[in-house]
């Protein structure tokens, strides 16, 4: 609409249009009067058109455009009918609008059949032939008779015919839409050029009409599917939001019912994300430390907890966090400053990909049962330093009688002297294990850690065990790899030779020890670590005593103490000493083909 037809004329250029053509035929001595009212004439006549243009452009129906176009050219051209002609596909046409005077019949509807308007006429008006005949009768006007017969019966005299000219786009040729047709039915008429232009320049408005409004139909269709496409995406949105709503508000009920059931609880329960973050927490922390759960939802371990406790934590956190679950213990305080020590058991939680969103926390009070185990390990300890001097005498005087410088036993006496010598030195061990544990969990035990040489480690502790291994038929097998470690040697030291000394005494004569070390590689929640194994053939351990293995005088058949000599406390001393190392210590096995007891500590490069 914006572009002007290259048809179209403006009215200046028409003006100088109509005067060059009257200096041409020499219209030049008509008088002045007759010259001003044909300007006038001329005038009021591009008004109409402009007026009708107007119309046309102002909408965007082409039923309306048409009915528009046919009525004004009637009335701007006195005409006694006008019609637009539609030509169909198939080479037929109709009627589509018309403008007719009373008097005179109407052709709106009316089916033409090809023969009335050959395709070699079509192609004459697609190529832009105007037809203006003044008298249909006139053989001048080269109507065929049968032609001439045909509009007499609409009472046709003279019609003036333009094409209305379709460009379907800038690249490919014009094609035939259709006619603007006038009639003269009551007498012969002389189309002027005026008419002829004035026509011509409508024909091209009907086609821009055409092409707006093939565009309109077609943004039309556009914007139906876009509004049915928005319409599906708004149900599935719809949808989508009512899940939910629904799953959040089934979220928040079992939310509700958790935290009722925990609530109960003289525990406290919580859960933590990957950033270790707050997400649920129970009332027992508002109980013991005076934060409200809403107060503690989204904040950081080390917030609710404070910095000292949360260094003691935070190995655990990070084995929690790398997939592990782990238990321990700890002393914290609650919000009136008395201590208790609480008994931690963190449990990853995996989506489906086996990826740790973050731990459950569990936290038990076991201040009671702390406070008897040390009532316990006081008595214990007083009675061992009690019974150690008068054990390390009758040690020494038992070693002095076998010596015979005494005097001379019998075979009876003898044998009866060396049960009391192994008794009284089994005593001397026990004695001596308890004490160490008792030293180890008191605090009185200072590590002192440094660099040492994971090799170096194992090489001195298969010597010390070599004799023990001989005298049982096992064999020793070491595997020493220079890896450096943060230790204090002779605690780790004291833990291989537990833990070789336990293998031995395990496994059957003929039978295999390893001693094996490794670094493994650390991720970015858990640093790298050195892992020390020692595996054997022995009978192997049952799962459900994996873990009580470690717990004091525990041992898988209670007459392995007796058989094998043991105290039941060297493994509980080893996870203490591991322990104070920042290290963890587990084992594993396959009941019947042996078992594999395993502790790490942390990688030079990691401290």
């Amino acid at each position: 609409m914006s572009k002007r037809s290259s048809r179209q004329r403006s009215p200046s250029k028409f003006k100088k249009s109509q005067n060059q053509r009257r200096k041409r035929f020499g219209e030049t001595s008509q008088p002045q009067e007759a010259i001003q009212a044909e300007l006038r004439q001329q005038q009021q006549r591009v008004e109409l058109f402009s007026e009708v243009t107007l119309k046309i452009r102002q909408s965007l129906q082409l039923r309306e455009i048409l009915h528009t176009t046919v009525t004004e050219v009637q009335r701007i051209l006195q005409a006694d009918r006008v019609l637009i002609y539609h030509v169909l596909p198939d080479g037929t046409g109709k009627t589509i609008s018309e403008a007719v005077l009373p008097d005179y019949p109407t052709l709106m509807d009316l089916e033409f059949p090809q023969e009335v308007f050959p395709e070699d006429y079509q192609q004459l008006y697609a190529q832009g032939r105007v037809r203006a005949i003044a008298n249909v009768h006139d053989p001048a006007a080269g109507l065929a008779s049968c032609l001439v017969e045909f509009v007499d019966q609409f009472h046709i005299k003279a019609k003036l015919i333009v094409p209305i000219v379709q460009n379907l786009n800038t690249h490919t040729q014009s094609q035939l839409w259709g006619l603007l047709i006038a009639h003269q039915c009551n007498s012969d008429r002389h189309w002027v050029d005026f008419e002829l232009e004035l026509m011509q320049q409508l024909a091209d408005q009907i086609s821009i009409a055409l092409s707006q409004a093939q565009l309109l139909e077609h943004l039309e269709e556009v914007v139906e599917a876009r509004t049915a496409e928005l319409k599906d995406v708004n149900r599935n949105l719809q949808q989508e939001i009512n899940v939910r709503k629904h799953a959040e508000a089934t979220l928040r009920q079992r939310e509700e019912q958790l935290r009722l059931i925990t609530n109960a609880l003289p525990v406290l329960i919580a859960y933590v994300d990957e950033q270790q973050k707050y997400r649920f927490n129970n009332q027992a922390y508002h109980d013991w430390l005076g934060q409200a759960p809403g107060e503690i939802y989204g904040r950081h371990l080390r917030q609710v907890w404070g910095e000292d406790c949360y260094q003691r934590m935070q190995v655990y956190v990070k084995i929690a966090l790398s997939g592990q679950a782990v238990t321990y213990e700890n002393d914290i305080f609650l919000k009136d400053g008395s201590g208790r020590s609480v008994d931690v058991t963190y449990i990853p939680h995996l989506d489906d990909q086996k990826t740790v969103k973050g731990f459950f926390a569990l936290s038990s009070d076991i201040s009671d049962r702390k406070a008897i185990e040390r009532m316990k390990d006081e008595f214990i300890s007083v009675i061992s330093h009690e019974l150690r001097t008068p054990l390390t005498s009758l040690h020494s005087a038992l070693k002095i009688l076998a010596t015979g410088r005494l005097g001379t036993l019998s075979e009876e006496g003898q044998q009866m002297l060396g049960i009391a010598d192994d008794s009284t030195e089994r005593l001397v061990r026990l004695v001596n294990n308890v004490l160490d544990l008792q030293r180890i969990e008191s605090g009185k035990v200072v590590m002192e850690l440094q660099t040492c040489n994971a090799a170096n480690l194992m090489i001195q502790a298969t010597e010390a065990m070599q004799a023990m291994a001989q005298q049982h038929e096992i064999t020793l097998v070491k595997q020493p790899q220079d890896i450096p470690v943060w230790a204090d040697g002779d605690y780790i030291l004291q833990a291989l030779t537990n833990l070789l000394s336990n293998a031995i005494k395990f496994s059957s004569p003929g039978g295999t020890v390893w001693l094996t070390v490794e670094q493994q590689d650390g991720s970015p929640n858990f640093p790298r670590e050195v892992i020390f194994r020692v595996r054997d053939e022995g009978q192997g351990i049952p799962y459900d005593q994996l873990e009580r293995i470690f717990e004091r005088f525990q041992q898988v058949d209670s007459s392995d103490s007796r058989k094998k000599g043991g105290t039941g406390l060297g493994l509980t001393i080893c996870r203490k000493i591991i322990e104070q190392h920042n290290g963890r210590i587990w084992a594993e096995s396959n009941p019947g083909r042996g078992s594999t007891f395993a502790f790490t500590l942390p990688a030079i490069d990691s401290i």
